[in-house]
């Protein structure tokens, strides 16, 4: 997989469902318990809705019990940047986008399980979960060896 995201975010955004744009581009936050990954178990990843740059695993998901998809860490931190948006007084919340669409993914709290104590907590909308078994038809080759069973 090359580092360069070649996409065309003009056309992209005329192709996203009111949700989706709303989402990544607005800032709004889909309903809990009521989106389309919250309570995904399948292997795979999830890339950003609008570059399809590669963003979270679900090897690194778990059920932080928000009713949004919540992680422990990016799977490629070079793909998400943060910001204070200063939404969450007295909480420490960031804003997370993703690097090459600026597009709105959700927050990053503090309050996480280990090994990295942070709480990734993204909105379905944002996202396009690829399953394992599509990782290198979709051009996601070189991420799908972390799915591959270690034998003793």
């Amino acid at each position: 997989m090359n580092d360069t995201i070649r996409f065309n975010k003009e056309e992209k955004l005329k192709t996203l469902t009111e949700l989706q744009y709303n989402v990544t581009q607005k800032g709004a936050d889909e309903p809990p318990f009521h989106n389309e990954y919250w309570n995904n178990n399948e292997e795979g990843i999830y890339v950003d809705i609008v570059s399809g740059e590669p963003l979270f695993s679900s090897k690194d998901k778990y059920d932080a019990q928000t009713g949004w998809p919540s992680f422990t860490k990016p799977l490629m931190s070079n793909n998400v940047v943060f910001k204070n948006n200063g939404l969450f007084p007295g909480i420490t919340g960031m804003e997370v986008r993703s690097r090459n669409a600026n597009s709105i993914l959700g927050h990053v709290f503090n309050d996480g399980p280990q090994p990295t104590g942070l709480r990734f907590c993204m909105n379905s909308a944002s996202m396009e979960f690829i399953p394992k078994a599509d990782l290198v038809q979709r051009g996601y080759g070189a991420l799908a060896a972390q799915f591959v069973e270690k034998k003793d």
